[in-house]
């Protein structure tokens, strides 16, 4: 039980359950959490609410386990309740499967004394005791579990600094980043989201002494987010109120804008809402957008380029990572030379392409379809803080070319011509060089996905990234097809990098 300890007063019932929201939305698997307390002390109350917190169902049977020492429960981190009061020795926990039950996911486990040595030394311990009219709970460990717990107990306090302490929370949705998303509930309040967006860690230099985060310009704090949240919603655009802000931990408590996305019930795209949110980026991209915005008084963020580094940088994810993979070897100085020749010669076509705004991922997971509502309005648009000044062009094949599904080339084509008729019918429109820049953009983009899909499954440990590369390879053959990009077309197929093959 060394390390640091956290303590928290329980007045009732109902806080000692929220706690175990608290460290249910920490939990991960691999993850023990040790459970202490005298009879009476809110052990199983706690242990409750955990459970149905994962399982996202008030009203789940959680029967003790103190019979058959062990319950297990399928839910959003698979979780095994033990109960070793009627342990012999300590030996037993063998049969009963802690390991094996760590190795698939968490465990939450009462008399944890009985266990001996034999728990991990991360485990997070939790003790209950009375005190006064509550109950107090102090929390002891270390490692990142408890350092997520610590981060989650934050988070609660900052619901109880914007008068939702007594909220109930429960895991919405987590990204590809460290950054999480809790749906908070209090009756007679329309939901919110709790945004957990830690400070960006930056990896080790990769080029001129310099992070790949920093060369590819990804938002360092949820400042950025805050910033050109502000400056979307004041140019019209749907996007998340913001009813709270913890700039300096990264917490936000913000508009829940809806669940409802861009597929049909058969699982297939439909056309008329990427339409309609192409028609959105006309909009914007019609605008004059300040590259220095404010965050909160006195704190501003300055709005990155998309330059040739970060362009580049990001292309690079390809030799870096899906070249390996699909070739079964690194990419020698060779191949990365002839790469770096054929893509710079492509953003020199750049320069007199139109620089705007770019949200960088503008695709459906990030759209929130609200039908309910009129024109623009029915589109909410979150996920907007690594927002840079970039080709107009980016964004538009972000959306056409969505990474997450399967777009044919029919929608595509709508999607880009909305687009068209929208900027034609604002005004003057380069159509020609708007064609080329969406080629080059889409190229970029889908080559950037490869690497990263990859780079998910191999250092990640997230293999169901592997599942979109096919799609990926299309939407570049696709933009392959553009006659400006066949030096990059001939130099990919010379390496079969579009081959449809695992070695």
């Amino acid at each position: 039980m060394a390390g640091p300890v956290l303590e928290s007063f329980l007045a009732n019932e109902a806080a000692t359950a929220r706690l175990g929201e608290d460290l249910a939305m920490a939990l991960r698997a691999g993850d023990a959490i040790a459970l202490k307390g005298d009879l009476g002390a809110g052990k199983s109350t706690l242990a409750r609410a955990l459970i149905r917190a994962l399982a996202d169902d008030a009203n789940l049977e959680v029967p003790s386990p103190t019979f058959t020492l062990v319950q297990s429960y399928e839910t959003r981190v698979p979780v095994h309740h033990f109960d070793l009061y009627r342990l012999s020795a300590p030996d037993e926990l063998d049969e009963l499967g802690l390991d094996d039950a760590l190795s698939q996911g968490a465990a939450l486990i009462e008399w944890p004394e009985r266990a001996a040595d034999r728990l991990p030394e991360t485990a997070l311990w939790v003790d209950l005791a009375e005190q006064g009219e509550g109950r107090v709970a102090r929390l002891s460990g270390q490692g990142p579990a408890f350092e997520r717990v610590a981060r989650s107990l934050a988070m609660r306090d900052f619901l109880a600094s914007a008068g939702w302490g007594e909220a109930s929370r429960r895991h919405f949705v987590g990204d590809a980043s460290a950054r999480s998303y809790e749906i908070v509930s209090l009756p007679g309040q329309a939901p919110r989201v709790l945004m957990n967006s830690p400070r960006l860690v930056l990896g080790p230099p990769v080029r001129d002494g310099k992070p790949y985060a920093v060369i590819a310009h990804t938002a360092q704090s949820v400042a950025a987010f805050v910033a050109i949240d502000r400056a979307l919603l004041g140019a019209g655009v749907s996007v998340p109120a913001i009813h709270a802000q913890d700039l300096d931990q990264g917490f936000l408590l913000i508009e829940h804008l809806g669940s409802e996305g861009f597929l049909g019930r058969d699982g297939q795209p439909i056309a008329k809402r990427y339409e309609a949110a192409a028609e959105l980026l006309a909009m914007m991209h019609g605008k004059a957008w300040p590259t220095r915005l404010e965050a909160a008084p006195g704190v501003f963020h300055d709005v990155p380029p998309f330059d040739r580094e970060a362009m580049l940088i990001e292309a690079d994810l390809l030799v870096d990572w899906y070249v390996p993979w699909i070739t079964g070897e690194p990419a020698n100085d060779a191949l990365r030379a002839g790469y770096h020749e054929v893509w710079n010669a492509l953003l020199d076509r750049l320069a007199g392409s139109e620089y705007t705004l770019m949200l960088r991922d503008f695709h459906s997971p990030n759209i929130i379809w609200r039908g309910e509502r009129a024109g623009l309005d029915r589109l909410g648009i979150v996920d907007v803080q690594d927002a840079l000044i970039g080709p107009a062009a980016y964004d538009v094949a972000s959306l056409a070319m969505d990474a997450r599904v399967t777009v044919s080339p029919e929608i595509e084509r709508r999607t880009v011509a909305a687009y068209v008729a929208a900027r034609r019918a604002a005004g003057a429109f380069d159509e020609a060089g708007f064609a080329e820049a969406y080629a080059i953009m889409a190229a970029q983009r889908n080559s950037k996905i490869l690497g990263i899909f990859v780079r998910l499954e191999k250092r990640d440990g997230k293999p169901y990234y592997l599942k979109h590369l096919p799609r990926i390879r299309d939407y570049l053959r696709r933009a392959l097809a553009h006659p400006a990009l066949a030096g990059l077309k001939d130099f990919y197929m010379a390496h079969g990098l579009l081959e449809e093959r695992v070695p």
